[in-house]
């Protein structure tokens, strides 16, 4: 895989595990936002508001 792919990956991965490991309003935000960037698109072609969805849904499933 190009090591420029590989980067991209990892940037939004982590943003991913980030939003996983935060209970923060405020940081949930800046990461929604995030994922709601041009950069972000810039860095993969994973539909926005489709991953929002999906990880809000798993923070849900998880939180007591």
């Amino acid at each position: 895989m190009d090591p420029y792919q590989e980067l991209a990956n990892a940037i939004v991965l982590q943003a991913v595990k980030d939003y996983r490991m935060t209970d923060d309003e405020q940081e949930l935000k800046e990461i929604e936002r995030f994922f709601r960037s041009g950069w972000f698109g810039v860095l993969t072609k994973v539909d926005p508001d489709l991953l929002i969805t999906n990880l809000r849904k798993e923070k849900k499933q998880y939180d007591y």
